[in-house]
């Protein structure tokens, strides 16, 4: 009889899977897993693989070639994972891009830094000059015709309107 100080013997398990639940197997197709079940029976000595073939209805060829190939897929398998987060070619890109960004964002502060420290002490900027579709940009230089539709505005005479600009030919009517 059990005395009120020896305790029962309790069998400790491991939290999880309940006792005779057998491997966890998830994912694949009805069809991948009748295989797989098949290659297993075969490979455990339980079935012969000319019995596996028939009952999938396929050659025997066939299934011997569906046997190495899940053989190589279990042997990938069991290569040991390398330890912690991998990075993938899509989410390189993505990291790669997102530090272009930033580093265009940072650019851009420090050349508004520099036009501020340069208006702070007096100097003037270089003027960069504007390349478009491969040469320079040339400034424009205002036209003549410009020039006297100025002077009509502001009422002087249209010959007397710049002594620095050039008198345009005479223009008959």
């Amino acid at each position: 009889m059990n005395s009120p100080k020896e305790a029962p013997v309790v069998e400790k398990r491991k939290p999880g899977r309940p006792k005779g639940s057998g491997p966890k197997i998830g994912g694949g197709s009805t069809d991948a897993r009748q295989i797989a079940a098949a290659i297993l029976e075969v490979l455990a000595g339980a079935r012969l693989p000319m019995d596996a073939a028939s009952a999938l209805a396929i050659s025997l060829p066939r299934y011997y070639a569906i046997e190495s190939r899940a053989l190589e897929g279990l042997v990938k398998a069991c290569e040991p994972r390398p330890k912690g987060r991998q990075r993938r070619p899509g989410s390189e890109v993505a990291s790669l891009s997102k530090e272009v960004e930033q580093l265009k964002r940072d650019v851009q502060r420090q050349q508004a830094l520099l036009r501020a420290a340069q208006r702070t002490i007096g100097l003037t900027g270089v003027v960069r000059e504007k390349i478009v579709g491969g040469r320079k940009r040339r400034k424009r230089r205002p036209t003549v015709r410009a020039l006297r539709a100025v002077a009509v505005l502001r009422g002087a005479p249209a010959e007397t309107a710049s002594p620095a600009s050039p008198q345009p030919a005479s223009v008959s009517p």
